[in-house]
């Protein structure tokens, strides 16, 4: 690994930390009827906790707010979340749309779990899905709560709502397009990986919020791996 690498990750590493406990300070005042708000609603709980693989495939619990039924990988859609997904709770629908469901993630950061930056963190069957040579890789690097995957694909969920009235598996949309092309989005991250880039991987999720198809990461990195044209998959109606 080059010097500049190991210096970039370090002085990362020290940003992740003191930004997350700055954050943790100020937007306390925010989580905290938040988290008052989930307890009076839904069913009641706050955190969602979940086996994830991690830094160097290790698993960890990540945490985040909850904002579907506890049950919900067991009910009809199974891990896949669909945009006005059934499962989701009163609250949760606001809390996933501006991703403040992800802020307990600061928690993980502190501990060393997780980046602001970097590869999302999946569970390990949707980790199987990944390539071979992907998996040998794609956490040299820790996981992020955005990264380039993220901003590229920040339409997901509507992907699957896509595939379902297609009459298409979205499962297999996940195994054959999404997964393959997010490897090699993760890929040429850790090959360009640096803080211009990481702060428009920033720049960039946040206009996606309010601007999801805006296209910018590519207009300011042209070279970043294209999509492959959607093929249409078999689904269990067809």
């Amino acid at each position: 690994m080059a010097s500049s690498t190991v210096l970039y990750r370090f002085f990362k590493r020290l940003v992740d930390l003191a930004l997350s406990l700055l954050l943790l300070c100020l937007l306390t005042p925010l989580m905290l009827p938040i988290m008052l708000g989930l307890r009076l609603t839904g069913e009641g709980y706050i955190f969602y906790r979940q086996d994830r693989v991690g830094f160097r495939n290790k698993p960890f619990k990540i945490i985040k707010f909850a904002t579907m039924l506890l049950n919900s990988p067991n009910m009809e859609g199974g891990i896949l979340t669909r945009r006005k997904d059934p499962r989701i709770t009163p609250l949760g629908g606001p809390l996933r749309r501006f991703k403040i469901n992800e802020l307990p993630q600061l928690l993980n950061i502190l501990k060393g779990d997780m980046s602001f930056i970097g590869p999302r963190p999946v569970m390990p069957k949707s980790f199987a899905q990944y390539p071979e040579a992907v998996q040998n890789i794609i956490y040299n690097v820790r996981p992020g709560i955005t990264g380039l995957g993220s901003v590229v694909f920040n339409d997901e969920e509507e992907l699957i709502n896509q595939a379902r009235d297609r009459g298409d598996d979205p499962w297999q949309l996940y195994t054959q397009h999404i997964y393959p092309y997010k490897g090699e989005l993760e890929l040429w991250y850790q090959q360009h990986e640096s803080f211009l880039l990481d702060a428009a991987i920033v720049l960039c999720t946040a206009i996606s919020l309010v601007w999801p198809d805006n296209g910018l990461i590519y207009r300011l990195y042209p070279d970043i791996p294209r999509q492959p044209k959607l093929q249409p998959v078999p689904g269990a109606n067809s």
